[in-house]
């Protein structure tokens, strides 16, 4: 490759939402686009679209490799960065929660995205540069109730990538976590899904908490303060073109004021504001 070449970019999730959106701004930004998706019919979609797509299930271990290989072998084994976006979030109160439910939460949002990180990042090193950006949460800040396993795998990957920054720095790889609260996206549809799925409303001690979830999530009606999915793009683009990049970038106003909240507020007064957010049906 020359230098004049565009750098390659894989994004996994981009079937909708945030992955589609960065997917389609880095491309008019010049990048060139590698856009993963999980269901062959979103890989379809993405290639009618014009994107160079490939199939990419975070829960496979041979998907993820496969993906891997494909994208190094189409960029003669140069990537410049990688955006971890692929994740879905399982509602529930934890005690609601087995250990397949919880376990598959992980598999996706966590162990799967770290499978896929450990493989470019050889050759990151290789080329002496490198950009990974994990899509993190306001739910990586702070907990919300009834949100225990995404809280979960969001905290966790917040700690993998403070990690990670530790170990490669030197390397001129370079990690950042991108931190969104409500974003428009089919989140809500898909967690509403995993909810029905995975749950037994009926036998829960939340079981009337249960029924005003459902009803809020079978409605339309967004959430305060949210933003539409290019405020994430913006922030990727700054991790990727910024010359030290930050280790964290927030999107929408309650991701920075629980930052602040977080450090000054007494650990009860805080869990007063985090509950009544949460049983008001905040994401």
């Amino acid at each position: 490759m020359t230098n004049t070449e565009p750098r390659a970019v894989l994004i996994s999730g981009c079937s909708t939402g945030i992955g589609r959106c960065v997917a389609h701004g880095l491309r008019r930004r010049g990048y060139r686009v590698f856009a993963s998706a999980r269901r062959q019919a979103d890989v379809e979609n993405l290639s009618a679209a014009g994107f160079e797509s490939l199939p990419l299930d975070l829960d496979s271990s041979d998907s993820i490799r496969t993906a891997v290989a494909t994208v190094l072998e189409r960029t003669g084994s140069r990537l410049y960065a990688l955006v971890n976006n692929g994740a879905y979030g399982q509602p529930g109160a934890v005690e609601d929660l087995s250990r397949e439910v919880l376990r598959a939460q992980f598999e996706t949002n966590l162990f799967g995205t770290q499978e896929l990180t450990n493989l470019v990042i050889p050759a990151m090193r290789a080329q002496e540069e490198g950009r990974i950006i994990n899509i993190s949460s306001i739910l990586g800040i702070v907990c919300f109730a009834y949100r225990g396993a995404y809280n979960a795998t969001k905290f966790a990957l917040e700690a993998l990538s403070d990690t990670m920054r530790l170990e490669l720095r030197g390397t001129n790889i370079y990690v950042s976590l991108i931190e969104p609260g409500p974003i428009e996206s089919r989140f809500r549809a898909n967690a509403y899904e995993a909810f029905k799925r995975h749950i037994d409303r009926e036998h829960s001690a939340h079981r009337e908490y249960y029924a005003r979830v459902e009803k809020r999530l079978e409605g339309t009606k967004p959430m305060p303060f949210t933003l539409p999915p290019e405020a994430v793009l913006k922030k990727v683009i700054c991790a990727l073109e910024a010359r030290r990049p930050k280790a964290r970038y927030g999107v929408t106003f309650p991701t920075h004021l629980f930052l602040v909240l977080r450090r000054v507020l007494p650990t009860r007064v805080l869990d007063a504001i985090l509950k009544a957010i949460s049983i008001g049906g905040q994401r």
